[in-house]
């Protein structure tokens, strides 16, 4: 499952991000690490960009990119 799957106010933990290049290494700068647990706080209209939780900290990120992230929902 991707992050961008999830619905507001669904969590998972983060399993692996795909691909390579500058984009991914982006993303582990944001903190979006195996093991982080990401929750989704709001969508815009349209669902593009999103905001998640991490690290207790706000990120909002494009579809594209959320899209890079494999999560595993929790209960």
């Amino acid at each position: 499952m991707t992050l961008d799957e999830l619905k507001v106010g669904q969590a998972g933990t983060i399993t692996e991000l795909e691909g390579q290049g500058p984009v991914v290494q982006r993303l582990m700068a944001l903190g979006l690490l195996a093991g982080s647990l990401v929750r989704i706080t709001r969508r815009a209209i349209g669902g593009d960009p999103l905001e998640v939780q991490v690290m207790d900290y706000a990120l909002s990120l494009r579809r594209e990119e959320a899209r890079r992230v494999m999560i595993v929902r929790e209960a």
